[in-house]
C-alpha cells in the first residue's frame, strides 16, 4: 500500500511537508489573486498552479523574489514557471517548521539575487537561477507546405508533428508521390 496520499497534509496550499524529501518540482502559474484567509498578513497572495489544485502562498521573502524577477504586475506572471522545494531549516516565528523556497524561475536570463528579510528581520539575500523553458515543438505544417513537398522523408518528418487532419493529407501526398511515373534519368 502506498501511503503518499494518506500522509499528505490537509491543506489548500502547497506546504513544506509536500516538498521536503522530494526533488524540486516545477509548477506553472495559472493566476494570482489576493489571499483573504487568516494568514493574509504573512502570505498575502494566492498563486494558482496548473499542476495541482493547491495554491502556492509564498512568504513575503519569496514574494519579494518573484516581484524582483518578474515585476509587480501579477497579470504577467500567468504561464511562467517556478521551481519549488521544501527547506526544513525555515523558521516561522521562533519555531523551525520548514518552508517552501524558490530555486529557479522561468523568464530570467541569469542568476539574480534579491534582498529579503529572513529570520529575525536581519537583511539577507536570496538567489534564483534561470529555469530553462521547454523547447517549443515545431509548428504543424500548413496544407500548402505539404502540397509543395516532393521528398517522402520530409513528409515523414512533417507527419510526426501533425494532427489527424494534416496526417491524412500527408499520407495522400506520399501515396501520390509513390504513384508518380518515374521520369527518365531518375
Amino acid at each position: 500500500m502506498d501511503l503518499t496520499q494518506a500522509l499528505a497534509p490537509k491543506s489548500d496550499q502547497i506546504d513544506a511537508a509536500d516538498l521536503i524529501g522530494s526533488p524540486p518540482q516545477i509548477f506553472t502559474i495559472a493566476s494570482v489573486s489576493e489571499n483573504v484567509s487568516d494568514l493574509a498578513d504573512q502570505q498575502p497572495v494566492n498563486i494558482r498552479l496548473e499542476e495541482t489544485s493547491k495554491f502556492y502562498r509564498p512568504s513575503k521573502g519569496m514574494l519579494r523574489v518573484l516581484a524582483d524577477n518578474w515585476g509587480k504586475d501579477v497579470k504577467l506572471w500567468a504561464g511562467r514557471q517556478v521551481e519549488l522545494y521544501g527547506e526544513p531549516e525555515v523558521y516561522f516565528g521562533r519555531e523551525k517548521r520548514g518552508g517552501t523556497r524558490i530555486s529557479r524561475l522561468s523568464h530570467i536570463t541569469a542568476r539574480k539575487t534579491t534582498l529579503v528579510n529572513p529570520r529575525g528581520g536581519k537583511g539577507g539575500h536570496w538567489s534564483v537561477d534561470p529555469l530553462p523553458t521547454a523547447p517549443t515543438a515545431p509548428p504543424e505544417p500548413t496544407a500548402e507546405e505539404v502540397a509543395a513537398c516532393v521528398e517522402v522523408d520530409q513528409l515523414k518528418a512533417m507527419w510526426k508533428r501533425s494532427g489527424p487532419e494534416r496526417r491524412a493529407q500527408i499520407e495522400a501526398r506520399v501515396d501520390a508521390l509513390n504513384n508518380e511515373p518515374q521520369r527518365e534519368g531518375s
